[in-house]
C-alpha cells in the first residue's frame, strides 16, 4: 500500500513544525514570550489535524501555513527583536534595527489572507474579483487589530516583563 504523497507532505510540514517547537522550547530568552509567541501554533496545529480529513487545504497553503509557524517559532525562542537571522538581514541592508518583526508582521497578514481566500472560495458562492478581495482584507485587519489588543492586554498584565514579547519596538 503506497501512502499518497499529501499525506506524506502534511506529516512530514507536521514532523518539521513539531521538532522546530521542542528545540525551541529549549533555553527560550524568556519563557513567557516563548508561550505567548508559539501560542498560535499551539492552537492551530491540532486544529489543522482534527480538520484535514473533511476539510484539506491545499497543499500550498499547509506549507505557507508550517513557514508562518517556523516564524513564530524562531521568533519565541529569540524573542523577535534578538534573531540572529534578522541581525544578518539588519547588517546586509544596512538596517537601522533588526527587521525580523515586520518580516513577521508580513506573514501574520498574508498567510490568514491565503487561507481565509481558500476558505470563501471554498465554502461561500463569492467569486474571485472585488467581494471576495473586500471580505479577505477586513477579515484580516480585523484579526491584527484583535491580535493587537492580545498584545496591548498583554503589556497591562505583564507591565515591564512583557518587553521582550512586544520585541521592545
Amino acid at each position: 500500500m503506497t501512502i499518497p504523497r499529501n499525506q506524506v507532505l502534511r506529516f512530514s510540514l507536521l514532523a518539521i513544525v513539531a521538532a522546530a517547537l521542542v528545540v525551541s522550547a529549549v533555553g527560550p530568552t524568556d519563557r513567557l514570550t516563548w508561550w505567548l509567541e508559539v501560542l498560535p501554533v499551539l492552537i492551530a496545529t491540532p486544529l489543522l489535524v482534527v480538520t484535514v480529513r473533511r476539510f484539506p487545504l491545499t497543499n500550498l497553503l499547509y506549507m505557507l501555513i508550517a513557514l508562518h509557524a517556523l516564524i513564530l517559532i524562531l521568533g519565541a525562542h529569540y524573542t523577535y527583536a534578538q534573531v540572529p537571522l534578522g541581525y544578518w538581514a539588519q547588517d546586509s541592508l544596512d538596517l537601522m534595527r533588526n527587521p525580523y518583526d515586520r518580516f513577521g508582521h508580513f506573514v501574520q497578514g498574508f498567510v490568514p489572507a491565503i487561507i481565509v481566500r481558500e476558505i470563501l472560495l471554498r465554502k461561500s458562492v463569492l467569486r474571485r474579483g472585488g467581494w471576495l478581495f473586500f471580505l479577505v482584507v477586513s477579515v484580516c485587519v480585523a484579526f491584527s487589530a484583535c491580535f493587537e489588543f492580545f498584545e496591548w492586554s498583554a503589556a497591562i498584565v505583564g507591565g515591564g516583563s512583557a518587553e521582550q514579547y512586544l520585541a521592545t519596538q
